[in-house]
Parts: structure tokens; C-alpha cells; sequence
């Protein structure tokens, strides 16, 4: 099992952010579900580095979990999103873990 993988379910589980590099950017995560997609590991998350217009707007973005690099867990924990629903975005995805 992958170091990020580890630590992304540990974040998951315990509602912890984690900065990590994607697409060689340095992002701030709060990862709420991973998920399986043909073979691949995703992990939903809002990206806290964003500039996002308002809260209003936040939604989570999918990232393969091969393309997060470098992942660190933060001590900072985050609440979910009010309108999060604990399922993989579609039909043929499978559910790994969840808060």
C-alpha cells in the first residue's frame, strides 16, 4: 500500500487536512471519500488553495491519487462540506472510505 494512499485514508478517517503537490502544484486538501474507477484511486476533496468567489461555490474536485505527490497530513481538522453525500461520483465507481 502506497505512502499516500495511507495517509489520504487517515485524513479521510480522521478529518484531517493534507497538502500535497498535483500536476505540480502545492494544494491544501480536505478529503472527504476515496473512491476506485477503472482500476485507478481517486480521492474527492475540497481544494482549500483554490480562490473560490464564496463559500457558496465550494464542491470537490476528484484527484487520481497517483498524480498526488508529497502528501503531508496538516494537524488542522475540517468540517464536510454541508452538502456532501457519502457516495462516488458515478454509478460504476466504487466506494473505498468515506466520512
Amino acid at each position: 500500500m502506497s505512502d499516500t494512499r495511507l495517509k489520504m485514508m487517515e485524513a479521510i478517517a480522521r478529518r484531517r487536512k493534507v497538502t500535497a503537490h498535483y500536476n505540480g502544484n502545492q494544494m491544501i486538501l480536505a478529503p472527504h471519500l476515496m473512491f476506485e474507477r477503472r482500476g485507478a484511486l481517486f480521492v474527492s476533496a475540497l481544494n482549500l488553495s483554490k480562490n473560490w468567489r464564496s463559500a457558496d461555490d465550494w464542491r470537490l474536485g476528484h484527484f487520481k491519487l497517483d498524480g498526488l505527490a508529497g502528501a503531508e497530513l496538516n494537524d488542522e481538522t475540517f468540517d464536510p462540506l454541508p452538502t456532501y453525500e457519502a457516495a462516488p461520483p458515478h454509478e460504476e465507481d466504487t466506494l473505498v472510505l468515506a466520512i
